[in-house]
């Protein structure tokens, strides 16, 4: 397993070794032990998995506080762009983000630590996406600014007029609306 650096630090992109043969494919797309020797050390309590057709964006999302979850995101099938966004305090990064390209080819994850906003868009017809988390979910906790801040500026690569999400995600925060307390 290959561990890389992104633009921001904590967020790292994992990249499996995949064996392939006649009969398709093998991963190990978690091991406590490898991570855990690669700086990644959280207890992962829940798995999640959507499906989603092309155009959907889903984020940007967190939870605050206590209740604030590290990520380990994947695509089972398809092709999704990937999104996290520093809102750590006094962070030199915060307000900036990353995005990957995440898909069943590729079978690249992304580790994104608590205190971050985490997004993704469907670029494929549609895709099967699975994340891990390290805290449960908790309603008061849950927290969302809206995927076209221009504070942000995240290029989703979809036409504006091609996006779908929800009216929820659309009235959602801006950057600037991020409480203290997170």
């Amino acid at each position: 397993m290959n561990f890389l650096k992104t633009s921001i630090e904590g967020v790292l992109i994992v990249e499996p070794s995949v064996f392939q043969d006649s009969r398709g494919y093998f991963f190990e797309s978690y091991n406590e032990k490898v991570f855990t020797a690669n700086g990644i050390s959280c207890r992962f309590v829940q798995d999640n998995q959507s499906k989603s057709c092309y155009g959907v964006v889903r984020g940007l999302h967190c939870q605050l506080g206590e209740h604030s979850q590290a990520k380990l995101v994947r695509v089972i099938s398809g092709r999704v762009l990937d999104v996290a966004v520093d809102i750590r305090k006094g962070s030199p990064t915060f307000g900036k983000h990353v995005a990957v390209e995440l898909s069943g080819d590729n079978q690249r994850q992304l580790y994104i630590p608590r205190h971050f906003l985490h997004g993704f868009s469907v670029l494929s017809t549609e895709a099967v996406f699975a994340y891990k988390v390290d805290n449960f979910y908790c309603r008061e906790a849950e927290f969302g600014i809206a995927y076209n801040d221009p504070d942000i500026g995240v290029d989703w690569k979809i036409p504006e007029d091609r996006i779908i999400t929800s009216g929820k995600d659309r009235l959602a925060a801006r950057l600037k609306d991020i409480p203290d307390e997170r």
